[in-house]
């Protein structure tokens, strides 16, 4: 059991977690809006999704001149150059995937990607705007290729679902700013709990919560019980790390659980 926990922690120093629910996700839309996501699409997305976090911690890592408060930024660091070969790897390998994808995710995949550059480019001045704008990229990444489909059979339902999930992603973001703000401080690096303060954050989480709460039981309410249950799930998690804030910033035990959260959507592809 030690070893698979060490082996998990270093899946998810790499970020591979993270592409990885990416990649589980769009699956879970693409059930949802029944619609199709070809091999080459669902790699170009892992892909896309480790090379920009990947890349976004490496530029972290850069700019602290000292050794880093986090052992997230310090791994980094210390493979700072076998990360850098394996990101010109993975952007290789992505480019290759993008040719064999279909044209219309080709095109809104390029308008994204754009933006991604936009946001490397800006990011140090978007201060408590850097976890909303990272958790709309994301959620944009993830429902690329189900959107990118036929549209036609959409309801309100459906965009209210991709409002809940796009809060799963912020209120993520969110509480690990909340979490990490003493060693963003120590490390100069602004994130939303650095710019609004610690009790500010803490409020707005607990109003997202609440928020979360009242989208469930409309749509609990309205329509298919089982996504309901996932999206839930996600935000109960969420609210354990943050009620339970001291336990789970020890060992970074919070990122563990909290990216390991957009694997349950699994529990619909499955069902």
């Amino acid at each position: 059991m030690k070893y698979l926990f060490h082996a998990y922690r270093i899946f998810n120093l790499l970020s591979l977690d993270v592409a990885a629910g990416a990649m589980v996700s769009a699956l879970f839309f693409a059930k949802i809006f029944q619609v199709t996501i070809f091999s080459h699409g669902l790699i170009a997305l892992g892909l896309s999704v480790w090379i920009i976090y990947t890349a976004d911690h490496l530029l972290d890592a850069k700019k602290i001149k000292q050794k880093a408060s986090t052992v997230r930024h310090r791994f980094h660091q210390d493979h700072f150059i076998p990360l850098c070969i394996s990101l010109l790897i993975a952007l290789i390998a992505d480019v290759v995937q993008l040719f064999s994808i279909r044209q219309v995710v080709f095109i809104h995949g390029i308008v994204l990607g754009v933006m991604v550059g936009v946001y490397f480019i800006v990011q140090r001045y978007l201060g408590w705007m850097k976890e909303l704008t990272g958790a709309l990229l994301y959620s944009g990444g993830v429902l690329l290729v189900p959107l990118s489909m036929d549209q036609s059979n959409l309801t309100w339902f459906h965009y209210l679902l991709i409002a809940q999930f796009a809060l799963v992603a912020l209120i993520n973001l969110l509480v690990f700013s909340w979490i990490d703000q003493p060693h963003d401080k120590r490390d100069q690096h602004t994130s939303f709990a650095t710019t609004m303060g610690n009790d500010r954050t803490h409020s707005i989480l607990v109003i997202l919560f609440f928020v979360q709460l009242i989208f469930f039981v409309v749509q609990l309410f309205f329509f298919e019980t089982t996504i309901q249950l996932v999206l839930l799930a996600m935000n109960v998690l969420l609210f354990i790390i943050f009620f339970y804030k001291d336990y789970f910033e020890k060992n970074d035990r919070y990122r563990l659980l909290g990216d390991a959260v957009f694997f349950l959507p699994l529990v619909y592809i499955f069902w």
